[in-house]
C-alpha cells in the first residue's frame, strides 16, 4: 500500500503526464494500485525499433520518491528479456543513486534513451537489427494475442489480470487489454487489415492475388541450360565451329610449317643484304 506522500506524489505526476506527454511515451497507473504503472514506448523513427509498440510496467515502492521502481519491458523486443526487472541507474537495482526529483516521465525517458544505445547490463540481451525490426513489426500482434495465445489456451498457465512481474505469451493478452483497451482495439483492426495471422504474427496470403507468376518473372526464374532451341543451337554451333578449327589446323600442319620455314629464311636473307 502506497504511503500518502507516494500517493499524493505519484497522483501528481500522473496528471503531468497526461498534459505534457514525453515523446514516444504515454503511461498511467493501474486503476487498483497507484504503485502498479504500466507505459508504452513508440519505437522512434531511424531506429530498429521504429513503430513498435513496447509495454512494460513500473512498480513503485512504497517510500516513493525516495526508493526507485523496478523496471520491467514484456514487450519482445531484441534489447530486453520480456518481463525481467532491468539493472539500470533509475531502477530498484541501484535504490542509492536514484534522486527523489526524478518523475516517472524522467524515468521513462531515460528508459528510452538507454534502449537505443547499445550499453549492456542486467535484462539486456544482444540481437540483429534486422531481428530487432523484426520483433518492432510484431509487438501489436503480440500485445494483443499474448504472443498468440488468445485463441488457444497453454497448458499450466491460468488467464488473469492478476500480477505483473511475469507477464508472458500465455494469458491470450488478457493483461494488456485490462489495462490499454483501446490501444487493444486499435492493434485488432490493424491486424485485420494487414491479414496477421493471430495464432503466429505471419502474414496469411492475400486471396485476390494472382497465383502465377508473370511471363516475364518466370523466364527470369529459369536458369539457361540448353535445353531450349535457341540456347541449344548457340552451344552446337560453337561446338562445331571449334571442331571444324580443330580439324583444319591438323589437315594443313605441313603445309603451315614450310610456311614457317620459308617466312625465317627469306627474313634472315633480307637482315644479311641490309647488312653487307
Amino acid at each position: 500500500m502506497a504511503t500518502k506522500a507516494a500517493f499524493k506524489r505519484l497522483t501528481r505526476e500522473y496528471q503531468n503526464i497526461q498534459k505534457n506527454p514525453p515523446p514516444f511515451i504515454i503511461a498511467h497507473p493501474s486503476e487498483t494500485n497507484i504503485l502498479e504503472w504500466h507505459y508504452i514506448l513508440t519505437g522512434p523513427p531511424g531506429t530498429p525499433y521504429e513503430n513498435g509498440q513496447y509495454w512494460g510496467t513500473l512498480m513503485f515502492p512504497p517510500e516513493y520518491p525516495f526508493a526507485p521502481p523496478a523496471i520491467r519491458m514484456h514487450t519482445p523486443s531484441g534489447r530486453f528479456q520480456p518481463s525481467t526487472r532491468l539493472c539500470l541507474s533509475i531502477s530498484d537495482f541501484h535504490p542509492k543513486s536514484f534522486n527523489p526529483a526524478w518523475e516517472v516521465s524522467t524515468i521513462l525517458i531515460g528508459l528510452l534513451s538507454f534502449m537505443t544505445s547499445e550499453e549492456m547490463t542486467t535484462g539486456s540481451v544482444s540481437a540483429t537489427e534486422s531481428e530487432r525490426r523484426v520483433l518492432a513489426a510484431r509487438s501489436r500482434w503480440w500485445n494483443s494475442t499474448g504472443g498468440g495465445s488468445h485463441s488457444s489456451a497453454t497448458p499450466g498457465v491460468t488467464k488473469t489480470t492478476k500480477g505483473i512481474n511475469n507477464v508472458k505469451a500465455g494469458d491470450g493478452g488478457l493483461k494488456f487489454r485490462t489495462e490499454w483497451p483501446e490501444l487493444d482495439q486499435e492493434n485488432w483492426a490493424w491486424m485485420k487489415e494487414h491479414r496477421i495471422d493471430i495464432s503466429t504474427g505471419q502474414i496469411l496470403p492475400d486471396p485476390n492475388a494472382p497465383t502465377k507468376c508473370s511471363p516475364e518473372t518466370s523466364a527470369l526464374r529459369r536458369r539457361p541450360n540448353g535445353s531450349a532451341p535457341g540456347i541449344g543451337a548457340v552451344m552446337e554451333g560453337g561446338h562445331v565451329a571449334r571442331e571444324a578449327g580443330q580439324s583444319w589446323a591438323r589437315r594443313n600442319r605441313v603445309w603451315i610449317g614450310l610456311a614457317v620455314l620459308f617466312g625465317y629464311a627469306l627474313l634472315s636473307r633480307l637482315v644479311s643484304d641490309v647488312q653487307g
